[in-house]
């Protein structure tokens, strides 16, 4: 899998959903979706593109148990803390607020662990890491 194209993919699909959110909070007057457009915008966006530019940059081997992890835990907890916080937020089928809420805590407890991977990453791929 060519992990820099993947994120890249991911990342501006993010972008999207945040514009047509973004917008449509501006055309409709409402700043209720805020957080939910943020966090698209700040985990699904953003830290996806840096993750792409960080592959991208370093040679991080593709063989790599921590980059497997980093990826798919990156891609899982994105998806699932943002739809999580449009489920917690939004409460759009009756009755599911305990799921919601589980989701929406999974999803960011998910994204933590891909944060913490990439940490770990920076350090053992570290020789890779440098100005040389």
């Amino acid at each position: 899998m060519d992990r820099t194209r993947f994120f890249v993919r991911v990342s501006a699909i993010y972008a999207l959903i945040g514009a047509f959110m973004g917008s449509h909070m501006a055309g409709g007057g409402g700043l209720e979706l805020s957080a939910i457009h943020a966090h698209i915008l700040v985990v699904g966006w953003l830290s996806l593109f840096a993750f792409a530019i960080y592959y991208k940059v370093f040679s991080i081997p593709k063989d790599s148990k921590l980059s497997l992890i980093h990826v798919w835990s990156s891609f899982v907890g994105v998806l699932g803390l943002t739809l999580g916080m449009f489920l917690y937020y939004t409460q759009p089928i009756e009755g599911m607020r305990t799921f919601n809420t589980v989701f929406f805590i999974v999803g960011g407890t998910i994204l933590l662990i891909a944060f913490v991977v990439f940490a770990i990453m920076t350090f053992v791929h570290g020789k890779v890491i440098s100005e040389d």
